[in-house]
């Protein structure tokens, strides 16, 4: 069926439509109050079918190359908006603006209902009504708190309070000792207003941890002074200074985004009781816009804010504020009210104190931009996207190994590289137990796990896969069966007489890729070649962190195969140990009355004289 009829078909109800070039790749994923309407408004039928006049420059890009159109129904608009917003996530469709940050934030909270409350970090929403929350922080949340702790003399840890005598943090003078009486509530309360001033007023907190540092650094103390340097450093990372208090309680979201030649920045700011507590910001690539060419800003701020508020939000604010009207405010108004049965309106304020903070956030896009176009000369990642062909400049990048021996400990990993850390972040970084047993599908069922957590996790720019042809050609049919738009290439060691080339310092890789053409080439560079050693750099972090898992496992598995060795202990008796125990360890250090409900008085005798005989 050709495209004008299947336009023919379309229904009078809401639902998510994607449009395809005639590849069959996705290029576009949207949503609609009525499909047959909006799909429709995107052609002009006559004399031929073709893009319709009024199309921004994007998407009449996008029109002249879709050859295929498909749709899903919903329920309702509402349903429709967290549909289109979990298939972009999962899919990165070509034309479609990609946000990366979809994470929750960490905020600081303080439970009142506590006779000597402490300052914890959470990610979650809490039932008590006692609770107040600070933040969300992008960044230096720990390190605050840690200042905080050594500063002001808390209760500091959760543990402390329990006990009735004093401890160690009494010696050192980081707590006042409440759990002997040692202090009131009326006078620990002023501690805490104290350590609350320390996070509204971070410039405080920050001139404090200096006079720290200088007396660190004065008494030879470096190594500590280095420690107080480095919280400063990622303090100030989410600080944005603006000397205004709009003399009120209000907590307040904003986002601000501008737009650049193939570069446009997101910033966040949160205001909470009348003050900004924390900012971030994040770029998003424009690798589909032509020179010259603008974003989208409506559905760029659409996609930040349904990407941020469909995560667990301790603390939401009383209005978001935004730096441009926007002309879908009320189905984001929706779906906030359906997402946390809260009216929260969505401002785009013109005067006072509301618009000074859009001031601020619009010239905090410019300055970042500006930052980031001093970086203009070409840059590993561009280099890479044109020796291999890749759709987009890789931001985030996937690498994937695998190791058992002899079957044994069969595991996988992955480990993420991020572009603009130009570093790996190894909070990313995945461990797979795998029950296949050939390399093959070891591979196979790693990426496959993947792919299916791309709803809660998005889809990377780039996967590199530790292997040859075969392995490349697995990748794709994977990625080609999720409909995922995603770059793939493999590294493999040159085979010499059937064995891998592991010469030190003459590493003879071969990477495979595949050409426009979609043919797959290999490829030998100098092993002096940059880009070579940027994709050997990712392979070997895999390699050496699968490694380090599998011997953890291997050594668990060799616990078993000792217990199996014992004679009259076997198999179905070593299953029933670790059910009832959880671990080998928890089995070694069993009591001989514990085995012996669980086995029998003579296995007992077994393995209590098996571990005896192990440690001497």
């Amino acid at each position: 069926m050709n495209l004008e009829e299947k336009l023919k078909q379309l229904p009078n109800e809401a639902g998510v439509y994607q449009y395809f070039d005639k590849d069959g790749h996705l290029l576009y994923i949207g949503k609609a109050k009525v499909l047959k309407n909006r799909v429709k408004s995107y052609f002009k039928f006559t004399p031929k079918l073709q893009p319709a006049e009024k199309l921004g420059p994007r998407i009449y890009k996008m029109i002249t190359e879709v050859r295929a159109l498909e749709w899903i129904v919903v329920p309702n608009e509402h349903e429709a908006l967290i549909l289109e917003n979990s298939l972009i996530k999962q899919l990165k469709p070509k034309y479609n603006i990609l946000l990366r940050d979809d994470k929750t934030y960490p905020y600081i909270m303080l439970d009142n209902s506590e006779l000597f409350p402490r300052l914890e970090i959470t990610r979650k929403i809490h039932k008590n009504k006692n609770i107040k929350y600070f933040g969300p922080y992008s960044t230096g949340a720990r390190d605050m708190l840690d200042s905080i702790y050594e500063i002001v003399p808390l209760v500091q840890k959760k543990s402390c309070i329990k006990g009735k005598t004093a401890c160690l943090f009494y010696q050192i003078k980081k707590c006042l000792a409440p759990c002997e009486g040692k202090v009131s509530t009326a006078q620990y309360a002023k501690l805490v207003d104290e350590a609350c001033d320390y996070i509204y007023n971070k410039s405080k907190l920050i001139s404090k941890l200096n006079n720290k540092m200088m007396q660190y650094s004065e008494e030879f103390r470096f190594e500590e002074a280095m420690k107080i340097r480095d919280r400063i450093k990622s303090i100030e990372k989410s600080q944005i200074k603006s000397g205004i208090d709009l003399a009120s309680n209000e907590d307040l979201d904003l986002f601000a985004i501008k737009a650049a030649t193939k570069k446009a920045v997101i910033v966040r700011m949160f205001i909470r009781d009348g003050k900004i507590a924390s900012s971030s910001h994040d770029f998003i690539k424009l690798d589909f816009l032509e020179d010259n060419k603008e974003i989208d800003l409506n559905e760029a701020y659409q996609r930040a804010i349904i990407n941020y508020y469909n995560n667990e939000i301790p603390l939401l604010p009383k209005e978001i504020l935004v730096a441009q009207e926007l002309e879908e405010s009320e189905d984001i108004e929706e779906f906030l009210k359906q997402r946390f049965d809260r009216n929260i309106k969505i401002i785009n304020p013109k005067k006072n104190k509301k618009k000074s903070l859009i001031d601020i956030a619009l010239n905090n896009c410019s300055e970042l931009l500006r930052i980031e176009s001093t970086k203009n000369q070409t840059t590993i990642y561009e280099e890479l996207k044109e020796l291999f062909n890749l759709q987009t400049i890789p931001s985030i990048i996937e690498s994937f190994d695998n190791s058992h021996m002899m079957g044994q400990a069969t595991v996988g990993a992955m480990v993420v590289w991020n572009e603009q850390e130009n570093s790996f972040d190894r909070k990313q970084f995945r461990h797979y137990n795998l029950e296949s047993k050939d390399e093959y599908s070891q591979m196979r069922e790693m990426l496959l796990r993947r792919v299916q957590s791309f709803e809660k996790v998005s889809p990377p720019d780039l996967w590199i896969i530790d292997g040859g042809e075969t392995l490349l050609k697995l990748a794709y049919d994977i990625i080609q069966s999720t409909g995922a738009n995603l770059d793939i290439i493999a590294i493999a060691k040159e085979k010499v007489d059937a064995k891998a080339h592991r010469a030190k310092g003459a590493a003879k890789d071969i990477i495979h890729y595949k050409d426009k053409t979609g043919v797959i080439r290999n490829l030998r560079l100098k092993t002096s070649d940059q880009r070579l050693q940027f994709v050997q750099r990712q392979r070997d972090e895999a390699h050496r962190f699968v490694i380090t898992f599998h011997k953890k496992q291997k050594r668990k598995e060799d616990k078993q195969v000792s217990l199996l060795q014992i004679k009259g202990i076997g198999e179905a008796k070593v299953k029933k140990l670790l059910l009832y125990f959880g671990t080998f360890e928890k089995i070694k250090e069993a009591s001989f009355k514990d085995l012996k409900e669980v086995l029998n008085e003579k296995d007992a005798i077994l393995i209590i004289d098996y571990f005896k005989n192990q440690e001497g």
